[in-house]
């Protein structure tokens, strides 16, 4: 296929390119590579599938130096010409769009970078995935949209109307838009709900890359909820895995979806919501140990309470993943730290 993923120099959307380059789909990357974190982190991703940081120039087409098969373009979601033109003239048969404003905290003191990124420029996307009759959407939500819920594990048939943070309303926002255009336009669309994604050329902001970081500099980590929490850790070749496999399925209508018993998750439209987690949450203080355990450092611990936004526990229910498309990630927690830790101590040229 040919498939137009955004977000190709982010954590995700680089691995995922790299995934379907490797498979045989014609991919074009796109990114507009702010400097929410180190950009040189984000250059190098794209160095490392064959766009150099020379070649890189606003709303221009870059063609990869090491794979025939990539393309890349600097744009803002938000550029609602450029992307409409990009969309004509390519004519994708998939998007995944990847591309956004992440980050629960920064949304408290930033909050108009995430209606720009993930409002105004996921309408933009929409858009141009009806005029120009693309066969997929997948796009990437979160499993921050569960919010105050403590309906354990989290299911995509739950209701998720109590968010905790800007951030987890764009995401819900994103869902909602994404029913509109399956409705009324019959564009097939596909959100994924990640789970606290991890691993090589992950986020400098994520809670494993900041304690890995702390510990090699002996410096104190900071354990929010004095340590009281619980996350579903899912390694990012699980997540990748479970988006290809989205890719080439396209939701098609739910002929016994009702709406006296509506489930916020399927339609009668072309339209599905999956969680991808590990289905296996992990309390923090363990999650730390193994980071401890592949280091052979004892971290210092800064105990700090509750951040606002932030929830005490998320665990996926995958079961719906499972009966569509045969797929239940499974990366132990240790495994995935380990490579996450070998990849940043070579990255970074740090001793162990």
């Amino acid at each position: 296929m040919k498939i137009l993923i955004t977000g190709t120099a982010g954590f995700i959307g680089f691995h995922l390119a790299n995934r379907l380059m490797e498979r045989g789909d014609e991919v074009m990357g796109l990114d507009c590579i702010n400097d929410y974190y180190d950009v040189n982190l984000k250059y190098d991703r794209l160095a490392y599938a064959g766009i150099e940081r020379s070649q890189v120039e606003y709303g221009k087409v870059v063609q990869s130096n090491k794979h025939k098969n990539y393309r890349f373009i600097q744009l803002k979601l938000e550029d609602r010409e450029a992307l409409h033109q990009l969309f004509a003239t390519e004519k994708f048969d998939a998007v995944c769009n990847l591309a956004a404003q992440a980050g629960v905290r920064y949304s408290l003191v930033n909050p108009y970078a995430y209606i720009d990124s993930n409002i105004i420029g996921f309408v933009n996307i929409l858009e141009a995935c009806r005029h120009n009759e693309v066969g997929h959407l997948a796009y990437a939500s979160s499993s921050s949209v569960y919010g105050l819920s403590k309906q354990m594990p989290f299911s995509t048939s739950n209701n998720v109307d109590h968010p905790m943070s800007l951030y987890a309303a764009s995401k819900k926002s994103n869902e909602l838009m994404a029913h509109t255009y399956s409705h009324l336009f019959g564009v097939p669309t596909t959100g994924l709900r990640f789970f606290t994604v991890y691993g090589p050329w992950g986020r400098p902001d994520m809670a494993l890359f900041l304690f890995a970081k702390a510990m090699l500099e002996d410096q104190p980590i900071k354990v929010f909820n004095h340590g009281n929490m619980k996350r579903d850790f899912t390694y990012v070749a699980d997540i990748v895995e479970g988006i290809t496999r989205v890719i080439d399925n396209p939701p098609k209508g739910n002929p016994n979806w009702s709406g006296l018993q509506p489930d916020p998750s399927t339609s009668t439209a072309p339209y599905k919501v999956y969680n991808i987690g590990n289905q296996n949450p992990v309390a923090l203080m363990s999650f730390i140990e193994a980071i401890e355990k592949k280091l052979g450092i004892v971290a210092k611990k800064n105990m700090m309470p509750m951040q606002p936004g932030d929830v005490e526990a998320t665990s996926a229910d995958v079961s719906d993943l499972v009966e569509d498309l045969g797929y239940r990630p499974d990366t132990p927690n240790q495994e995935g730290i380990d490579q996450f830790v070998d990849w940043y101590t070579a990255y970074y040229k740090v001793m162990v």
